[in-house]
């Protein structure tokens, strides 16, 4: 039986549809039953354009961030899913939702972890010069950006790089690994030892 997949989504919904179309192709034991953003968002209209749940818990319409986030929780849990993803969601996760669905919470974050952490991943490694960035996949815990790295892969900058032409290319790195890193923990391929997140088989 297919894993039940949930995507936290504040954006565009590109990873979410990346996702979607590996399910689709049988590329990973899955299906994505919801998508649920915190905000309105071009990601809730695309997910009603490929036909899935869509849903939406704005964090504008509660007066305190611990109802917003008991009320996430609850949304989520309705769908009864196998593992959450959060894909693009530009709200820091409580600690009454991550012990929810933890260990099956993942998130993507646009630089290489415990590089660049918090919103502005790939602003931040321009800023600085590196040479070499890209894209990581870790299991949540109650520390923004944090918590056992699964896939990591690199994206080299460009001399003449600017913000969005470095985020397309580490988007198009984060449309791959994001599926991979499903699949090997629906495939029950994934082990957390401690600080590692270690892959087996």
């Amino acid at each position: 039986m297919p894993g039940r997949i949930v995507v936290l989504i504040s954006g565009s919904g590109t990873n979410m549809q990346a996702l979607a179309a590996a399910c689709e192709r049988g590329s990973v034991p899955g299906e994505v039953v919801a998508v649920v953003a915190d905000r309105k968002c071009d990601g809730l209209e695309l997910a009603d354009r490929l036909g899935l749940e869509s849903d939406l818990v704005e964090f504008e319409s509660f007066k305190k961030r611990e109802d917003w986030s008991a009320a996430l929780r609850d949304r989520v849990r309705s769908y009864e899913p196998d593992l959450v993803v959060s894909a693009g969601f530009m709200r820091i996760l409580a600690p009454v939702f991550v012990d929810a669905f933890s260990p099956r919470l993942i998130n993507l974050h646009p630089a290489l972890l415990p590089a660049f952490a918090g919103a502005h991943g790939v602003r931040d490694a321009l800023a600085h010069g590196v040479k070499v960035t890209g894209s990581t996949v870790h299991f949540v815990d109650h520390l923004v950006d944090h918590g056992p790295i699964l896939l990591q892969e690199a994206v080299r900058v460009h001399e003449d790089d600017t913000i969005d032409t470095l985020h397309q290319r580490i988007k198009e790195v984060e449309h791959r690994l994001l599926p991979e890193a499903c699949r090997l923990i629906l495939e029950d391929k994934v082990r957390i030892e401690g600080t590692r997140a270690r892959v087996h088989g």
